[in-house]
């Protein structure tokens, strides 16, 4: 059964870094798109980005977009999320997520999910 497990969440300041990360396990990521979405308390979870194995293309939701970056490592089977310039708003639990995708843009859907990693952005 394929898994993906998130880390490198945590408590950060207003303006500060973390970056996250996906490991797959089960699986080789080489056919797989790669989601990243977050869940703040009370809210519905938001798509952030994504990452398509084939072109290596990345989409943002606006809100991030410029302040974060998507970036996969198919040897060691890892996605990573840098997120810079983190707000209060970005507080909430990350998830990343997979589905095997040969095209050029991003799926609608995904089939693999991860637990989630809480970040939490505060003073």
């Amino acid at each position: 059964q394929p898994q993906l497990v998130e880390s490198g969440g945590g408590l950060v300041p207003p303006g500060g870094t973390l970056r996250l990360s996906c490991a797959a396990a089960g699986f080789t990521l080489d056919y797989y798109a790669i989601g990243w979405f977050r869940q703040a308390p009370g809210k519905e979870r938001e798509g952030i980005g994504c990452i398509v194995s084939v072109s290596g293309y990345t989409n943002y939701t606006d809100s991030v977009k410029d302040r974060f970056t998507i970036s996969r490592d198919n040897v060691k089977k890892t996605v990573h999320l840098q997120m810079n310039d983190l707000k209060p708003e970005d507080t909430a639990v990350y998830y990343c997520a997979a589905r095997p995708w040969a095209a050029t843009w991003c799926p609608p859907l995904y089939t693999y999910w991860g637990q989630g990693t809480q970040v939490t952005v505060a003073s």
